[in-house]
């Protein structure tokens, strides 16, 4: 009995050290967030005993915080609709058509995901500014969408394979064209792995620094990541105004998640990790 016992209680202990880990940077952003900033200094570091909302309103009322956060939430939105497009009309012939080296395509497509950001902003911020697009949501939304572009084709193409065969070939023979089966029979059963790419999208795109910071100058862009870091002042770091953004730019992406946490899983245990 005692020995039947003994891995459920290793891995509760495991799970919380993991939880504590994970969520203590969380906590104490948040304790930072309504912290005075005469306790902000104190040493050792004291939980609140005066919380204040000071920080969240300087946030907005001394910072153009609402622009950078409706930045933010466009160029995601935008990114992620892009990215699904493009990537399930990519996807679907690559897993459904019968197109020689479908396989090298795809491994072609994995490859572009994994060059480092630090290589292509330099040729990307030039074809921007040839183009006229610096300090627009154009420029991030073209380099956004490029980056976010493989994984949404890599994990779409694997959740198409896993859909029945049989499915696609009934349509056929009931008359429907290859694109009126993807439209009609395919698309309607893929909202799992539209979730989990989507997500990963915004994701990337909520949370992505360097093309921010490259490609815009001014609040008419700029997103949250980069507005962020622009907080520190000359002479003093505002602590308190940096833990408040963290927390309210952690709060969509936290409720993306719960909302649709068994669509993320689902899609991609059926699709990236079968495929």
């Amino acid at each position: 009995m005692k020995s039947a016992r003994l891995p459920s209680v290793g891995a509760v202990l495991i799970l919380a050290v993991v939880l504590a880990w994970t969520l203590f940077p969380i906590l104490w952003q948040a304790l930072t967030s309504v912290k005075p900033d005469t306790d902000l200094v104190q040493l050792p570091p004291l939980l609140p005993l005066h919380p204040t909302l000071d920080h969240y309103e300087a946030l907005f009322q001394q910072h153009p915080f609402s622009r950078v956060l409706l930045n933010s939430f466009a160029v995601a939105v935008f990114t992620t609709l892009a990215a699904l497009t493009l990537g399930m009309l990519a996807a679907f012939p690559l897993a459904r058509l019968p197109i020689r080296g479908k396989t090298l395509v795809l491994g072609l497509v994995l490859g572009c995901s994994m060059f480092p950001a630090i290589v292509t902003v330099g040729p990307l911020f030039i074809i921007i500014r040839a183009l006229g697009l610096r300090d627009t949501w154009w420029a991030l939304l073209i380099s956004h969408t490029t980056f976010a572009l493989p994984l949404t084709i890599w994990v779409l193409t694997n959740f198409l394979r896993e859909l029945p065969e049989d499915l696609y070939r009934a349509a056929r023979v009931d008359g429907c064209s290859p694109w009126q089966a993807f439209v009609r029979i395919l698309l309607p059963l893929c909202r799992p792995g539209l979730t989990a790419a989507g997500i990963l999208a915004f994701l990337f795109s909520w949370t992505e620094f360097l093309y921010a910071f490259t490609f815009t100058a001014t609040e008419a862009s700029r997103t949250v990541p980069v507005a962020i870091a622009l907080f520190p002042g000359l002479h003093e770091i505002r602590w308190g105004e940096i833990a408040a953004a963290s927390i309210v730019v952690t709060l969509p992406v936290l409720a993306l998640v719960l909302l649709f946490h068994r669509h993320i899983v689902s899609g991609l245990t059926a699709g990236a990790v079968k495929g």
